[in-house]
């Protein structure tokens, strides 16, 4: 399967979250979109993100001040 990068480093809360929501939309049930950020606020906001919108949170990590989410969308 495939995976969307979507870069959003240097953005702040809540603008990480809406970018992402926003290419989620554009996206088939099940792809994976990968969201790099910097802000720390970020991994809580992508947890309570996917949790009310049943994406799933696949995987997070940080390396060096950034932040890598992995999101598979939900099914329509």
């Amino acid at each position: 399967m495939t995976e969307t990068l979507l870069d959003v480093k240097g953005m702040s809360c809540p603008l990480p979250v809406l970018r992402a929501n926003r290419a989620l939309r554009g996206l088939a049930a099940g792809a994976h979109l990968r969201v790099l950020a910097t802000d720390r606020a970020a991994v809580v906001d992508f947890q309570a993100f996917c949790r009310e919108t049943g994406h799933a949170l696949l995987a997070w990590s940080e390396e060096t001040g950034i932040f890598s989410f992995v999101i598979r969308k939900k099914a329509d």
